[in-house]
């Protein structure tokens, strides 16, 4: 059985959307994403004993859901994104994309997600169209549809239409990263990947994002796996959260059940911090020694 990856979406969403034809029909029973006995592990600088990055991680989003992934900074959050998109290679384990494994059908992968992270690349002396259009050209859209597109979602996230011919360098941190968004769900994925997405964001945009996240995962059953030092934002947006620690999975239920198991077996406040503090041992951002990728950002 097979059905349509899209809904037709609201009035700020492309109402033509850019995944090509021969990806849409799906399996509607298959998992957007399945994640089974992942590992990875990097050599830094001289040493021969390797560095175990990512230890045995599972996890499976069903189709539409929002997979949060909480850790602190050197858990392996960012390393694990890296190898869901295809930027890094698996050591072992398997990932597949729709019933897509990234190793064998790496292409047809690519067609179907897109990432945001939290240093986002730019052709900076261009403008914020430009760079959107030149994404639409990697993906075979049309300029003039892809240009009504971009100009409804970079609006939506808050980015007046006056702003989006100005270089790029001239933005905010803020700003620039709304852009990446933009660019991002230009070409409508499948499934989204957001490495902390709202990081170095005023309050007000931060809103505008997490709104805007909401509206795209329910008006065209985007299916998002979301990282983030935000855990408010995470008990918002997320239908399920694993807890890494040093690579490992700590945790895994939705935001109300890890609560729950914090307040009735360890004693704790019913928080997402609370969970936090007892699955890692640390506060949210307290760096630790980062012993993975080099410039791995988690």
């Amino acid at each position: 059985m097979t059905a349509t990856l899209l809904r037709k979406p609201k009035s700020f969403v492309p109402d033509r959307l850019a995944v090509p034809a021969e990806a849409l029909p799906l399996d509607a029973a298959l998992p957007a994403l399945l994640v089974e006995g992942v590992t990875k592990r990097f050599h830094v600088g001289r040493s021969k004993r390797p560095v175990l990055a990512i230890s045995n991680v599972s996890l499976r989003l069903e189709r539409g859901g929002v997979f949060g992934i909480l850790g602190a900074n050197g858990s392996g959050k960012s390393t694990l994104i890296r190898l869901v998109s295809g930027l890094l290679t698996l050591d072992e384990g398997r990932v597949e994309v729709f019933g897509h494994d990234i190793a064998r059908e790496e292409m047809a992968v690519k067609r179907l997600i897109n990432r945001v992270s939290v240093d986002a690349a730019f052709f900076k002396k261009l403008s914020p169209m430009e760079n959107l259009l030149f994404a639409a050209r990697l993906y075979g859209l049309d300029a003039g549809r892809a240009r009504k597109d971009a100009i409804a979602i970079l609006e939506r996230l808050g980015i007046a239409r006056k702003r989006v011919d100005r270089p790029v360098e001239q933005m905010s941190r803020g700003m620039q990263q709304k852009v990446a968004i933009a660019r991002a769900l230009l070409t409508s994925p499948a499934l989204l990947l957001l490495d902390e997405p709202t990081t170095g964001l005023d309050p007000r945009s931060k809103l505008e994002v997490q709104a805007f996240i909401e509206d795209v995962r329910t008006s065209h059953d985007a299916s998002i796996v979301l990282t983030t030092h935000d855990l408010d934002e995470a008990d918002r947006l997320c239908d399920r959260i694993s807890v890494l620690n040093d690579g490992r999975v700590v945790a895994e239920d939705s935001p109300n059940g890890l609560k729950r198991l914090v307040a009735e077996v360890h004693r704790q406040e019913p928080t997402l911090h609370s969970v936090f503090m007892t699955y890692t041992g640390r506060s949210l951002d307290e760096d630790v020694e980062d012993e993975a990728e080099p410039d791995d950002n988690d």
